[in-house]
């Protein structure tokens, strides 16, 4: 059998990119005047969150290493997507994710401790939805996409300006769900944005078996306009999400946001990426780390200096050891915790299944 040799994961030449990985910002253009608000004090808290967002990560795979936590999805590289874009967020916006943005939770006002809860194994999810305006995180591929765009189909029969915005990997769009959200959302203009976290790898297979044009164009066949971004430039990322947001806003209807990134770290602490990933390919992606870029601009622009760099690691690890001491102090749950809130009043079937199991613990004690 002849293998066949496949091409690079496709890209659009018109790769929206404000902040150059040698840390350049570019001042002209469309998008550019959209940011234009962004001067280097707002540049600095967009690089601070990125920062405690990749030591909240680091922490946490820690944790997962050490037996504290059954597993975890690392978002190592895709700082700049998942913060830019919830920047670029109002409040009464609603977030659908999947299980990997945690940055965006961390926007919205999630404590960090309660990012953990789930993969703890001491709860069903996290926080209470309304009160952060993001969905707990969906572990179904692409379902969110589905969630968002009936939460945006309602705000739009409630006259409301809210919008829905939705995350998912380049994976889900090989996932039906994510095909019927786009088909939704366009016959019915709903408020909904669409981001795609291009991280070149859903778990083990590379973007380029899965679509032999840009994912972006995907959208554009719905009828739905799309936009393909430097997913490693944060200023980009706030950019094209703010004008998504506002066409949104404006009842034009849903968009589609391909943020092109790299998952640097596994696709979750039970994944090896060595035994998948081409060589040098690592390589090649760190030289455009999100995080290197701006804190290159931030000190060519003289913000971010030595007391600045030392504050704002010192705020990472003090939200670390938060983390850390939050989540060892987590107590464990009785067995009998696995029926709790399954239903919103009491449920005959569910008494039947406690006490089932209750005897069943009795026996073997």
């Amino acid at each position: 059998m002849k293998t066949e040799v496949l091409d690079p994961a496709p890209e659009t030449t018109d790769l929206v990119s404000l902040i150059s990985p040698d840390g350049h910002r570019m001042t002209a253009g469309a998008y550019a005047e959209l940011v234009a608000d962004i001067g280097p004090d707002e540049l600095l808290g967009l690089y601070r969150d990125m920062v405690i967002i990749r030591r909240i990560d680091t922490e946490a795979t820690a944790l997962q290493r050490q037996g504290e936590l059954g597993l975890w999805p690392p978002l190592l590289g895709q700082e700049a997507s998942q913060i830019g874009s919830a920047r670029a967020l109002a409040p009464d916006d609603f977030v659908f994710s999947s299980y990997r943005e945690n940055g965006v939770a961390w926007v919205r006002g999630v404590a960090p401790t309660d990012l953990l809860v789930t993969w703890r194994g001491v709860a069903q999810s996290g926080w209470d939805p309304f009160v952060y305006r993001i969905a707990t995180p969906q572990v179904i591929i692409g379902a969110q996409s589905l969630h968002a765009t009936g939460y945006a189909l309602g705000m739009q029969l409630s006259k409301s300006d809210s919008v829905a915005v939705t995350y998912f990997g380049d994976g889900a769009t090989s996932e039906g769900d994510v095909s019927e959200a786009l088909i939704f959302a366009a016959s019915y203009a709903a408020p909904v944005v669409f981001i795609c976290q291009n991280n070149h790898w859903a778990i083990s297979e590379p973007v380029r078996l899965q679509s032999r044009t840009a994912i972006v164009d995907r959208a554009a066949g719905f009828g739905i306009p799309s936009v393909q971004v430097d997913g490693n430039d944060v200023l980009a990322v706030l950019a094209v999400t703010r004008a998504a947001l506002d066409r949104a806003r404006r009842g034009e209807g849903p968009s589609f946001i391909e943020a092109v990134t790299y998952r640097m770290g596994p696709h979750t602490t039970a994944d090896d990426p060595t035994r998948y990933r081409p060589a040098g390919e690592l390589e090649e992606w760190a030289a455009k780390d999100p995080l290197t870029r701006v804190a290159a601009h931030l000190r060519d622009s003289g913000v971010l200096d030595e007391a600045a760099d030392a504050e704002i690691a010192a705020a990472a690890d003090a939200v670390a050891a938060e983390l850390r001491a939050g989540c060892i102090a987590m107590p464990d749950l009785p067995p009998s915790a696995l029926f709790d809130h399954v239903y919103v009043d009491e449920h005959p079937r569910i008494d039947e299944q406690r006490a089932a199991h209750e005897a069943y613990l009795r026996m073997l004690s």
